[in-house]
């Protein structure tokens, strides 16, 4: 697998220098060369999860990795299911919340993890990364006693749900957690400098696990495979996908799905006031905005990282970003649309909520719908239950980390502390 440095073209590496490396030459991100294309489709569909999905990644990598160790990664990655759940006539929730950390993430970091071990020279690595939220734990999680493998992972203090900060700010051993005070963007913008720093880079052997890495990005190509399996072919022939969107890697993984065949019809970027890209695709003005505190936090992200990519594919596809739908809501209409769910008989939190929402008002008769759920209800459960009046239960992995003691260091906005820190809590 051959990729290249978008920023600087001239810059080409393996699959295996791109998950070792994280980001290229001045921030650049990584891009496939070439996308193979599936032409059966149905035949791949009617395929078992793990095996469809082996066989994609295979695809994509080609030959760096034997077809056999493939599916051995995605067999240890993937240990968990991604079930539609039908909440209306025609409209259908993709639930990618039954890993380990209960959020989508899951799928991206358990690959990640397995990617780094297939390619690493043995050498001394640090992952550092920066979450909104669930992507924190699932790479702590993921990575959590691996030799030879150092974690630090910053995220904006008091802008996670507790819940989220338990599941991945207890566990110690190799995983290093730092409260920024600031937000997130300022989160991305530190784990950025620190990869602008060659020294700095050599001597901890750095690394970043966000969307970011295209490892974790290849590996969300694979649920919305295993989502249009389990619909009839006339269903997927007529598919609307309503991504809630943050960092925008989610977003860029199903249209990379669909650049390699999965027929999907459209899909829908759907945010919360933090709007970016809807106002960009309004106005031709890339914009942000102070990044703006709302229930939907994994979606605060002003500068999303991935939007790059999707402009890359989709100039290469000859796609126009006027196909692409596209709605932002606040944080009262993400409550109602909690109710209405509830109501229906489906419990959701308020990420998926903001994505039912916007597809709802743009799904066209004959249209069959499909919207992400990236978290279980109960990582957001002060904000669920405010909202409906409930007490969800807390399932295992959160009830055991929420009476756990949080382990996080907390930073300014400091470059030169993170440093200090990066060098410090290295083995």
């Amino acid at each position: 697998m051959k990729l290249y440095n978008i920023k600087e073209n001239d810059e080409q590496v393996s699959f295996g220098q791109a998950v070792r490396q994280g980001l290229g030459r001045n921030q650049g991100l990584f891009f496939p060369s070439s996308l193979p294309k599936f032409d059966d489709i149905d035949q791949l569909l009617a395929e078992d999860f793990v095996p469809r999905s082996a066989k994609i990644l295979s695809a994509l990598i080609g030959d760096e990795l034997p077809e056999e160790k493939v599916l051995e990664m995605v067999d240890n990655a993937f240990q968990f299911a991604a079930p539609i759940k039908e909440v209306k006539a025609g409209v259908y929730a993709l639930e990618l919340f039954h890993g380990p950390t209960l959020a989508f993430k899951d799928f991206g970091g358990r690959f990640m993890a397995q990617s780094l071990a297939a390619v690493s020279d043995d050498g001394k690595i640090t992952i550092l990364t920066a979450t909104s939220g669930d992507t924190g734990a699932a790479v702590a999680h993921a990575f959590y006693g691996m030799e030879n493998i150092n974690v630090v992972i910053l995220y904006p203090k008091g802008k996670i749900s507790p819940l989220q900060e338990k599941l991945f700010c207890t566990l110690g051993k190799n995983i290093h957690t730092v409260a920024i005070n600031s937000d997130f963007d300022a989160c991305q913008a530190l784990v950025k400098q620190a990869f602008d720093d060659e020294a700095l880079r050599k001597e901890i052997g750095l690394n970043s696990a966000n969307s970011i890495n295209i490892s974790r990005l290849m590996a969300q190509i694979c649920y919305y495979f295993e989502a249009a399996s389990q619909m009839t072919k006339q269903q997927r022939e007529n598919l609307v996908i309503s991504v809630p969107s943050g960092n925008f890697g989610n977003l860029t993984a199903g249209l990379l799905a669909k650049a390699l065949g999965l027929p999907i019809k459209r899909f829908i970027a759907a945010t919360n006031a933090n709007d970016t890209v809807p106002r960009y695709l309004e106005t031709g003005q890339w914009d942000p905005k102070p990044t703006v505190a709302t229930t939907s936090n994994a979606m605060d992200v002003s500068q999303p990282n991935n939007w790059p990519r999707i402009e890359e594919l989709c100039q290469i596809k000859e796609w126009g970003l006027d196909t692409l739908g596209k709605g932002a809501v606040t944080d009262e209409q993400s409550a109602e649309s909690v109710r209405e769910l509830y109501n229906a008989g489906y419990l959701c939190e308020p990420h998926g909520a903001i994505a039912y929402r916007v597809l709802e008002q743009q799904l066209q008769p004959g249209e069959t719908g499909l919207f992400l759920c990236t978290a279980h209800p109960a990582k957001f459960k002060d904000v669920v239950d405010d909202v409906l009046g409930t007490d969800i239960e807390l399932p295992g992995p959160l009830a055991k980390h929420a009476v756990m003691e949080l382990l996080s260091e907390e930073l300014d906005n400091d470059f030169e502390a993170l440093k200090q820190v990066l060098r410090r809590v290295q083995p």
